[in-house]
């Protein structure tokens, strides 16, 4: 199949507004799968397998170059950074409400809005955490002071058991990599239960982020968020106050080349490793 380079991309129009370059292939290294190079670039598996004409997605080789911008014709674009972040996260002027999906064991469980699906960006978290549902959790024993201007304070120590959970049981199967893989995923069968981390109130329930699937993200505390990634069903609703240990999903494979649990602890709107506050097993 030829592969269109970027140096083959036409020019912007004179007098428009330029948005980053975004290459149009990738080189597979050592470790890489199909699923950890789209969401790199903002898309799902499945669109590199059909632009690359994959009938295997499983199958790629160190050195193989694979196209990870859309073909000639196709619209699905990736958010540039610093562009208006995801319109169908709660709280957004341009939030699309769906119907909601009804589950036996929780009565009307909101599923998100679906009607728009746009690329995962960093914009897209930053909404999160100003949204109306993001009220932090009364948790007094993660609420360290307010650091000066300009000045990170070190993170805490890696939480034990008692404040953080594994979410589900199966065994890791991708661990956290900064800069390319922003949590772990952790392998099972479709309909294992996925339960809270820690406790919080959910801020999103819904499918709205590619490359995410059916997606939860609770609220902690003023630092701490954890999400909960590629579910077949959801058990909660946006703005429901959660336990540790509550069953909020079922294990899926939305979004995903198998049924897994993506998870990701943020601090701070950042990624950090869930294994160094996960107790060890």
């Amino acid at each position: 199949m030829p592969v269109e380079t970027a140096g083959e991309l036409p020019p912007p129009d004179a007098g428009a507004s330029t948005l980053p370059q975004q290459p149009t292939t990738y080189v597979v290294q050592p470790g890489d799968t199909l699923n950890r190079i789209a969401q790199k670039f903002g898309y799902t598996f499945k669109d590199l397998a059909e632009w690359n004409q994959m009938s295997d997605p499983n199958q790629i080789s160190v050195g193989q170059t694979v196209r990870v911008a859309p073909p000639d014709g196709v619209t699905v674009t990736p958010i540039a950074v610093g562009q208006p972040s995801i319109g169908a996260m709660p709280g957004g002027p341009s939030s699309a409400a769906a119907a909601p999906v009804t589950s036996p064991s929780t009565g009307g469980v909101k599923n998100g809005p679906q009607a728009i699906v746009e690329p995962y960006s960093d914009a897209a978290w930053a909404r999160i955490r100003q949204s109306p549902a993001a009220t932090p959790s009364s948790k007094p024993e993660v609420a360290p002071a307010t650091p000066a201007p300009g000045v990170d304070s070190p993170p805490p120590a890696a939480a034990g058991s008692s404040e953080w959970l594994w979410p589900a049981s199966g065994k890791v199967v991708s661990t956290f990599a900064n800069g390319e893989t922003k949590g772990i995923d952790i392998a099972g069968k479709l309909g294992d239960p996925v339960r809270a981390s820690s406790a919080g109130r959910v801020v999103y329930a819904g499918a709205g982020l590619r490359g995410y699937g059916k997606l939860v993200i609770i609220k902690h505390d003023a630092d701490y968020l954890s999400a909960y990634a590629h579910n077949k069903n959801l058990l909660v609703k946006e703005g429901q106050s959660v336990t540790q240990g509550q069953t909020i999903a079922e294990l899926g494979q939305t979004d995903a080349d198998r049924p897994k649990l993506h998870f990701e602890i943020r601090r701070r709107g950042k990624p950090v490793d869930p294994l160094t506050y996960l107790p060890k097993r």
